[in-house]
C-alpha cells in the first residue's frame, strides 16, 4: 500500500506555483506575509526560483541590507553581485582594534592603538532580544553576550546650579530612581484623603492603591518617604554588628531640578531594555558571517558612479582598480547613504531625487577610550551600564565583558545631531581631550588612567557620511513612502529607509521587505 507524502505548508505552496495559483495570495491567507514577533516577513517559506531563467539583482553595499538581501535572495536561486567602495564589509556595523586606520573626509587620520583583543564598536553596540538581529545571530552562528544596559549602580550626573547639593556631582541611579519614585509616592498617597479623588476611585480602589504605593515607593506606615534599602546604603550590611546605615534621600526639590527623572526611561523603553545582547568580540561578527556565506558575490573598492533605470532592468557603471565598468541586471537594489546617492549621476524620478535630498540623514559621534586600570570597577563598583549626564558628551559607556580584567575600553560619549556635528569638525584628538575634560567631572581618575583613544565622527566618514534618520510624522505620511517605493525594478534597502533607523534590525527589516517584493514580482511574472 503506498504511502502519501506528508503536505507541508512549503510543498503546498510549491503546488499552488506549479499549477498557475498566486502563490504570494495564497501565503497572505495563510498569514505567512505579515509580520510576527519582530521578526519581519517569514523568508524560509518562499519557493525557490530556480526553476525559472536566471534573475541577476546588482546590490550597491555591502552593509547589513546589501548583505541580507543577497544572502536572503541567493538561497532562493537568484544571482547576486554586491559592490562595494570599501574594503571590508559592514558598513556602520564596524569594529575598531589595533593598527585599525580611518582617514577622514576632512583630512583628518587616526591609527588605533588599543592593545591586542582589545576593541570598540563605534557603530552599532547592542540590541534588544526581539529583533530580528538575534535571529541572524542564531542562523549564522554568531555567539553572543548580554550588553549591561541598565546598572542602576551607575551615575547621573546634572550639571544644573539649581540642584543645590546635588549639583556636579555623580549620583547612584538607584538612589535618585528610589527617592524620586519614594516622594512622588508619598504625594499620591496623601493626594488619596482628598475628595476630588472620589470621583475616579471608590474606597475600595484608593485603598489597593495606597498599599501600591507603600510598595512602589517604599513608604512607612506614616505615608512619607524616609528612605528604603532599595536605593543602597551608606555603610552596606556586613557580618557580626554591621546592620547597615541607609543614610539620608536626598532633597526632593533638588532631585526634581536636575532633571534626572528625564534620564528614567532611558533603559525601559521597548528598544532600551535592561539586558541587551551584543556579538562576542565585536560587532562586525555579523557582516563577517553574512559575507562569509556569499564572498564570491562581493566586490570590493569599488565605488559606484553612474545609477541607470532600464526598461526592464538596471544598468550600474562603477570603479574598480582604475577601471569604469558596466553591469546590468534584472533588479537592482541601493542601499547606499543618502548623502553619498545624491551625488551619484541616476535615472531617479524627480519625487525620489527630491526625496533623498530631504531625508534627515543625522550626524552621530562615539569615542573609545582606553584606560590602564578598570577604576570604574575597582573603585566605583560598576560593573557595565551607562551613566547619563547633562553635561555635552551625555553618557559614559561601561564594557559588558573582560569583566575585572587590568585594562578596558569605556564608550566616553556617544552623540548626535548638532552637536556631534560640531565635533566633527574638531581632529580626533581634539575629540578625545573633549571626551576627557567632560568625563573627569564624574569620574576624577580619567586623566591619571587614560592611555588611547579612538573617536569615529560618523558624517566625515568615507563612503556613509551620516549614521541614522529619524522620520517626522509629517514626512512619514508623505515623503517616506517614495523610499520604499520600487522606481522599475531599482529598490532601496537600508535602516534609514525603515521606521527602526539607527539600528540594524531597520537594515534586515528593510532588506527583507526587498527581497519578498522582487520575488513576489519575479514568480508572478
Amino acid at each position: 500500500m503506498s504511502t502519501k507524502a506528508k503536505l507541508t505548508r512549503r510543498s503546498f505552496l510549491r503546488q499552488v506555483g506549479a499549477s498557475g495559483g498566486c502563490v504570494f495570495s495564497t501565503m497572505t491567507i495563510l498569514g505567512l506575509m505579515s509580520k510576527a514577533n519582530g521578526q519581519g516577513t517569514i523568508l524560509s517559506m518562499l519557493p525557490s526560483v530556480r526553476s525559472r531563467p536566471n534573475k541577476r539583482v546588482i546590490i550597491m553595499g555591502a552593509g547589513i541590507a546589501g548583505l541580507t538581501a543577497a544572502y536572503e535572495l541567493e538561497k532562493l536561486g537568484y544571482e547576486c553581485l554586491i559592490i562595494e567602495p570599501r574594503d571590508r564589509p559592514g558598513g556602520r556595523s564596524m569594529t575598531i582594534r589595533n593598527g585599525d586606520t580611518i582617514t577622514e573626509t576632512n583630512g583628518f587620520s587616526q591609527t588605533c592603538k588599543f592593545d591586542p583583543g582589545m576593541y570598540f564598536n563605534p557603530g552599532p553596540s547592542r540590541f534588544p532580544q526581539w529583533h530580528v538581529t538575534m535571529d541572524y545571530c542564531k542562523e549564522l552562528g554568531v555567539a553572543v553576550q548580554p550588553f549591561v544596559n541598565l546598572n542602576e549602580n551607575a551615575y547621573y550626573y546634572s550639571n544644573k546650579e539649581e540642584a543645590g547639593s546635588l549639583a556636579n556631582r555623580p549620583i547612584r541611579i538607584r538612589e535618585a530612581k528610589a527617592d524620586l519614585r519614594g516622594y512622588t509616592s508619598e504625594l499620591l498617597s496623601k493626594a488619596t484623603d482628598q475628595e476630588a479623588l472620589d470621583q475616579e476611585l471608590s474606597s475600595e480602589d484608593k485603598v489597593a492603591l495606597l498599599d501600591f504605593l507603600y510598595y512602589e515607593g517604599g513608604l512607612a506606615p506614616s505615608k512619607k518617604y524616609q528612605g528604603h534599602a532599595r536605593r543602597g546604603y551608606k555603610t552596606w550590611p556586613g557580618g557580626g554588628l554591621q546592620e547597615g546605615d541607609l543614610g539620608e534621600p536626598h532633597n526632593f526639590s533638588e532631585l526634581l531640578k536636575t532633571g534626572f527623572g528625564k534620564l528614567f526611561h532611558r533603559a525601559n523603553e521597548y528598544q532600551y531594555q535592561s539586558q541587551m545582547f551584543t556579538p562576542v568580540g565585536g560587532m562586525d561578527a555579523i557582516p563577517k558571517a553574512l559575507a562569509s556565506k556569499i564572498s564570491s558575490k562581493i566586490i570590493y573598492n569599488a565605488a559606484v558612479k553612474e545609477i541607470r533605470r532600464q526598461n526592464p532592468g538596471a544598468r550600474i557603471v562603477y570603479s574598480h582598480k582604475g577601471e569604469d565598468k558596466e553591469i546590468v541586471g534584472d533588479y537592482a537594489i541601493c542601499t547606499i547613504p543618502p548623502t553619498v546617492m545624491r551625488r551619484i549621476p541616476n535615472d531617479f524620478s524627480p519625487m525620489l531625487k527630491n526625496t533623498l535630498n530631504i531625508v534627515p540623514f543625522q550626524n552621530s559621534g562615539k569615542v573609545g577610550l582606553q584606560f590602564k586600570r578598570r577604576f570604574w570597577e575597582e573603585d566605583d563598583r560598576i560593573y557595565g551600564g551607562l551613566s547619563w549626564t547633562d553635561l555635552p558628551i551625555s553618557e559614559i559607556w561601561y564594557p559588558s565583558d573582560g569583566f575585572m580584567d587590568k585594562k578596558g575600553i569605556l564608550g566616553g560619549y556617544y552623540l548626535y545631531g548638532p552637536i556631534s556635528d560640531r565635533l566633527g569638525t574638531l581632529s580626533p584628538e581634539e575629540r578625545i581631550e573633549f571626551a576627557l575634560s567632560n568625563g573627569a567631572r564624574i569620574h576624577p581618575q580619567y586623566r591619571e588612567e587614560f592611555e588611547t583613544g579612538f573617536a569615529v565622527n560618523w558624517s566625515t566618514i568615507p563612503h556613509i557620511e551620516g549614521c541614522l534618520a529619524h522620520f517626522p510624522q509629517a514626512m512619514i505620511k508623505t515623503f517616506y513612502p517614495l523610499l520604499i517605493k520600487p522606481e522599475g525594478e531599482l529598490y532601496i534597502a537600508a535602516s534609514w529607509a525603515s521606521h527602526i533607523g539607527g539600528w540594524q534590525a531597520g537594515a534586515f527589516e528593510s532588506a527583507r521587505l526587498v527581497v519578498k517584493n522582487i520575488h513576489q514580482r519575479t514568480m508572478e511574472s
